[in-house]
């Protein structure tokens, strides 16, 4: 099964979350030092209050190339646990396996177009979809996915996921399951394309970040 999504080219405002766009602006900054360069060092990414993130986050190797390549998980958060429903999985089993195994093929599927266009334009991902939890409150599902490696190639990706709802309180369990309570609606699709990131836009870019 393939689900075809389309990216466009956008800055980094297009974050909603103060908090990825604080993980965003870590990895543009990890990107100059010590010098400019195509892709950071995951050794050089240095977010602010990172331990507060962890849960929400995850980390891959990646292995392979273009269309073969694969995403080793070799950290996942305790809420993305929840989010996915493989809280029946012992802790210790939850890295060191392959996304495409770790989650259903149909979720895989939804999923991978994002990894995608990650690891082929060398980029920052930025993605939104709308899910209902079990009683059937929407939820946006935002994604922010960050490329690191050597030269010019991804060797890992660090992603950032936050659940949030307008709605107030939701349940969280089983949110993005093989069988939601509706579809996932796609929002935005975003590429965050370094060209539109220059001098002060990249210091001032949490300005006008609104937390929703």
């Amino acid at each position: 099964m393939e689900f075809c999504l389309e990216f466009a080219s956008a800055n980094p405002s297009v974050v909603r979350s103060v908090k990825q766009r604080e993980l965003l602006n870590a990895w543009l900054r990890a990107r100059t030092r010590p010098r400019p360069r195509p892709l950071p060092s995951v050794r050089d990414y240095q977010p602010d209050r990172i331990g507060d993130e962890i849960a929400d986050m995850m980390g891959f190797d990646v292995t392979g190339n273009g269309e073969d390549a694969r995403f080793l998980i070799t950290q996942e958060g305790a809420r993305l646990t929840a989010t996915y429903g493989n809280e029946h999985i012992e802790p210790d089993k939850r890295t060191n396996r392959y996304l495409d195994d770790a989650i259903d093929p149909v979720q895989y599927a939804r999923v991978r177009p994002c990894y995608q266009i990650c690891l082929t334009r060398k980029r920052p991902t930025y993605s939104i979809c709308m899910v209902r939890d079990a009683d059937g409150k929407e939820v946006s599902f935002e994604r922010l996915l960050l490329p690191f490696g050597s030269a010019d190639t991804v060797e890992q990706i660090v992603g950032s996921y936050k659940a949030i709802s307008i709605e107030g309180g939701f349940k969280i369990t089983n949110l993005m399951a093989v069988t939601p309570t509706a579809e996932p609606v796609s929002l935005v699709n975003a590429i965050i394309d370094l060209d539109f990131v220059r001098g002060p836009a990249v210091r001032g870019a949490s300005d006008d970040v609104i937390e929703i």
